[in-house]
């Protein structure tokens, strides 16, 4: 069967170029627990000709944009896998509403959590792309019967009026002088443009990371169940008179890559007798508190919120080792709360590294409120005017 987002995609005229890499069953922020292998950037730091990470999961979809060899592409977002990489490879990257874009036929992470969204170089295209792939599915119940706004008529970029908050909590300590003086620029920029610019606070947000590293792994434990080599897929060579379930331990232990294999563990623990309220139950109680946090926001006058898409730029391939995936699983701090929340957010190329790299900015709207979250970015686009390219070596 063909996914619902890229049948709208066709049946709009798109023309598909083929399937792009990404990390294995889109866990990871680097390409690099893909049964493939890694994917490279095209870009490079100043000098250094190491490969360097796209971001992910879906990083073939932001390398390949960002290469020039396509226009656009389709990424799936759980905690930042369409936002992550588009900061590390200057383009943008949209993630909708949870339930603007229907999850029939993408195989799923985590299912209160997963969004598919666009990937552009611009934000123009982005609205275009967004306006295609949405829309009320029947053969998804998390999609909502919203209707679906002219995202491109929105863009007029007039944001006069516009209150836009920024989080003290993110505001981490030890963050990158570059990462923290960019997100001034991008205050400044709202501001000029005509934006009423104002702190905010999301107090729970500090709970956010661990939160999100119970939840998504709790449902990947159950939604990746299936994979058992029963029914279809792989089924490991085993001798005669292996037990069924030592069919399930070698068909899981040989089809799972290493960082799969620790999320559905780590799921599996979390949603065990002895320690489901412990883990689970207490995360669910801080989802529902860091959602309440930005009603609150919402509710008391704020329009959008202005944060950093990462904490760093593109680091290069096995610079983070598989060893500490905690350092790995940091990239998402700044982006997991608003799939917690079923947030729209969007982030846009928006200044440079010292070493040359792209730096983005996140742009977090109100639930259902792409139309205006892609009017800010574009805005905030416009007063960037990030022009860079890599250089061509590929």
């Amino acid at each position: 069967y063909e996914s619902t987002v890229t049948a709208k995609l066709w049946a709009e005229g798109a023309v598909m170029l083929g399937k792009l890499n990404m990390d294995e069953f889109a866990m990871g922020s680097s390409t690099e627990t893909s049964c493939y292998g890694p994917c490279a950037s095209p870009w490079r730091r100043k000098g250094d000709n190491r490969p360097l990470t796209p971001g992910g999961s879906s990083g073939g979809s932001a390398a390949a944009v960002a290469a020039d060899l396509c226009l656009g592409a389709t990424g799936t977002d759980t905690g930042g896998s369409i936002r992550q990489p588009a900061a590390f490879s200057g383009i943008v990257g949209i993630k909708p509403t949870y339930g603007r874009c229907s999850r029939w036929g993408i195989v799923a992470y985590a299912s209160s959590l997963d969004q598919a969204g666009p990937m552009t170089k611009t934000v123009r295209d982005a609205a275009i792309m967004l306006r295609a792939m949405a829309g009320e599915d029947g053969r998804d119940s998390t999609s909502a019967p919203q209707p679906v706004p002219d995202f491109e008529a929105a863009l007029t970029g007039d944001i006069r009026g516009r209150r836009i908050g920024v989080p003290k909590e993110y505001r981490l300590d030890g963050l990158s002088p570059e990462i923290a003086a960019l997100w001034d620029n991008g205050r400044a920029m709202l501001a000029d443009a005509g934006a009423e610019v104002v702190d905010v606070s999301l107090p729970h947000t500090q709970y956010a990371l661990p939160a999100y590293y119970i939840i998504a792994p709790a449902e990947a434990s159950s939604n990746l169940a299936r994979y058992d080599g029963v029914r279809y897929g792989l089924r490991a060579e085993l001798p005669m008179g292996a037990s069924i379930t030592e069919m399930y331990e070698a068909t899981r232990a040989e089809g799972f890559g290493a960082e799969v294999r620790r999320r559905v563990m780590i799921g599996a623990y979390v949603l065990s007798a002895g320690y489901y309220d412990a883990y689970y139950l207490r995360a669910q109680k801080v989802r529902a508190l860091i959602k309440r946090d930005f009603e609150q926001t919402f509710a008391a006058g704020v329009d959008a919120i202005l944060t950093p898409a990462t904490p760093s730029p593109a680091f290069a391939l096995g610079e983070v080792g598989s060893d500490d995936p905690v350092a790995m699983y940091l990239n998402d701090v700044f982006t997991v709360t608003v799939n917690l929340a079923g947030l729209p957010a969007i982030s846009v190329p928006a200044g440079l590294s010292a070493q040359g790299l792209p730096l983005g900015l996140q742009l977090i709207g109100q639930p259902w409120g792409e139309a205006a979250l892609l009017n800010d970015a574009y805005a905030l686009e416009r007063a960037a005017g990030f022009a860079a390219r890599p250089e061509r070596w590929w």
